[in-house]
């Protein structure tokens, strides 16, 4: 994990104890990305702002709920704010059916069959992900995990532009060859 990764997890850690001081750092270091994520699904600049601090306040009652071994701490808040905007939408469109039109509408839960399948899946995945060396494993988790962009990695990682659409297309080559092993 690098050092930014790091030091936000150490901040949702230290949020977890309620430090009101690293929850501040928390939010000064991650609310700029939770509200472009946020917007994106919202399109409304107003209720995005409004949404932001309703999601600081889950990660505030959360925060000892987040393992550094199940990703990334920014996925983890990323994950929080993105739930939290499809609740908002979920609940613009109120869902007018009728009562008999209810024996065809599929439960939307997971059985426990996709739970289990699922966690397969990810298992596979991240085993394959080991196989990249490990700053593009990082760069294909940041940019199709955690929605970074091409240029946000290039300055992250301190390379050219070119260079990071490389390793992303190489790095999703090389995980299509271990998946279908």
């Amino acid at each position: 994990m690098d050092q930014g990764l790091e030091e936000i997890a150490g901040l949702i850690a230290r949020t977890a104890l309620a430090d009101r001081t690293a929850f501040r750092a928390l939010y000064a270091r991650t609310s700029a990305k939770l509200f472009g994520v946020v917007l994106r699904i919202l399109g409304n600049r107003s209720e995005a702002e409004d949404a932001v601090q309703d999601i600081y306040v889950k990660i505030w009652q959360r925060a000892d709920q987040y393992r550094e071994d199940l990703g990334s701490p920014m996925t983890w808040l990323i994950t929080i704010a993105r739930n939290h905007a499809i609740d908002i939408i979920r609940r613009r469109k109120p869902e007018t059916r009728d009562i008999d039109d209810a024996r065809e509408i599929a439960d939307p839960k997971m059985t426990p069959e996709q739970s289990a399948a699922n966690a397969g899946e990810r298992a596979r995945l991240e085993e394959c992900l080991e196989t990249l060396p490990e700053q593009r494993a990082d760069a294909v988790q940041a940019a199709y995990v955690e929605g970074y962009s091409y240029q946000e990695l290039a300055d992250r990682f301190a390379i050219p532009l070119n260079t990071i659409r490389t390793w992303l297309r190489r790095g999703l080559i090389q995980l299509r060859e271990c998946l279908d092993k």
